[in-house]
């Protein structure tokens, strides 16, 4: 199985398979709109915008399995983040990253590299860098922001 097999859902219910971005750098990031490291969608929408035009994308999955700190539906998330940060990547219906109700893409990318990413994920804001050919190359904890890995986005580019 590849990445690009796995389906997720947009906000709206519609799902897809991430085949629609073979070829593309991405960052995916478990998100949640009342969390201390919330503003970090700041500095996630400026990476979108410098790199996008270069085959970059960032995908927001919100979740609300740590201290419930998503507690409304995906698009209410999606909202939150257009309205305080602007926000214009792709963003999803909420997920459960870790648990017995994993999402097959977390469960994915957790597993990635025979285990070298397997930890569970401790908190949100956890990010997952992934190379065109749709391999997991890095994963960042919550507290690294996003201008500290811009360089590895670079070199994926």
């Amino acid at each position: 199985m590849s990445i690009y097999d796995i389906e997720v859902e947009k906000v709206n219910g519609e799902t897809y398979q991430l085949e629609e971005y073979r070829g593309q750098v991405i960052l995916i990031v478990n998100t949640a709109s009342e969390c201390g490291f919330t503003p970090q969608f700041e500095g996630l929408q400026k990476l979108y915008e410098q790199y996008q035009s270069q085959g970059f994308v960032v995908l927001g999955f919100p979740c609300n399995q740590f201290g419930g700190q998503e507690p409304g539906n995906g698009e209410e998330a999606r909202q939150n983040c257009q309205i305080n940060y602007g926000v214009t990547f792709p963003m999803h219906e909420k997920i459960d990253v870790k648990g017995s109700e994993q999402h097959p893409l977390f469960h994915f990318l957790t597993e990635a590299q025979d285990g070298f990413f397997n930890e569970k994920i401790k908190w949100n804001f956890t990010k997952f860098l992934v190379d065109r050919e749709g391999h997991v190359v890095k994963r960042f904890g919550p507290q690294r922001n996003p201008s500290q890995i811009e360089s590895y986005i670079e070199s994926l580019l």
